[in-house]
């Protein structure tokens, strides 16, 4: 009887029908997980995973939601990570993009300061104070002021010119790049979703396949498990009848001695 140890098979021995077919479902349970151990100790730090969500069933059954919680909650009750898990990486520069402007307005914000309102003194024309009234220099400044401002006006209104004339075609051309760059994210897209979609079909394409070979493995292994029980059953049924008819062999020998004598 090679199919399994004498130890199981005594434990197999006086179960019938129902009993031995549970009893068969736990024996291929077991050599699963003899395997399943065996993978794992082959390759260092690899986790075998036995299971088929495609194809196992049972996953919505009442308590499974509660059972997986629990054991979810009992590691994280034992894991306890160091305080600093991220030692081994080099301090990082958190200011090595700021700018002057950054650092300022940073320190601003930390001492919950209010934002300066836009200056606009730039742009005003102040005449001459009361007490400079007949200052021919004070005078000048104003009207060189004036000039500026002007200036800076005009060539506002020239960049405004530029703008509109040449300005249409440029935002044309940075739409048309931001287009192709749209375009090209959404075929890249498409192309990673298709390759996900086509991994999870293979994966339950070979779960289903790998599942229903399980299923006729371990049909196939209850029916010789059976078989195996009955011609266990059987031999011991020949061994008793073998001891009975020796008994009766061996009390017919000694009415005979008896007889002869």
């Amino acid at each position: 009887m090679g199919v399994f140890p004498p130890g199981l098979r005594a434990a197999l021995v006086p179960l019938r029908g129902e009993g031995l077919r549970r009893a068969a479902a736990r024996c291929c349970c077991w050599s699963r997980c003899g395997r399943n151990m065996a993978g794992t100790s082959s390759v260092a730090g690899e986790v075998f995973v036995d299971a088929l969500p495609y194809f196992d069933q049972g996953y919505d059954a009442p308590g499974v939601r509660e059972a997986a919680a629990a054991l979810v909650e009992e590691e994280t009750r034992r894991y306890r990570p160091t305080k600093n898990y991220l030692s081994y990486l080099p301090t990082p520069d958190f200011s090595a993009f700021e700018t002057e402007i950054m650092r300022n307005e940073f320190e601003r914000l930390g001492a919950r300061q209010p934002m300066e309102l836009l200056s606009m003194k730039r742009y005003e024309l102040p005449a001459p104070s009361s007490g400079q009234k007949n200052d021919i220099t004070a005078w000048q400044d104003c009207v060189n002021n004036s000039m500026a401002q002007l200036e800076h006006q005009a060539v506002r209104i020239e960049n405004l010119d530029l703008m509109a004339e040449y300005g249409t075609n440029a935002w044309k051309f940075s739409n048309d790049n931001l287009a192709f760059m749209i375009e090209n994210a959404q075929k890249e897209l498409q192309k990673v979703r298709k390759q996900i979609q086509d991994l999870n079909w293979q994966r339950k394409n070979d779960q289903l396949t790998g599942g229903a070979k399980l299923r006729e493995l371990e049909s196939n292994w209850v029916s010789l498990v059976s078989k195996n029980y009955e011609i266990e059953r059987a031999i011991v049924q020949l061994e008793n009848d073998v001891t009975q008819l020796r008994q009766q062999q061996g009390e017919e020998n000694k009415e005979n001695i008896r007889q002869d004598f």
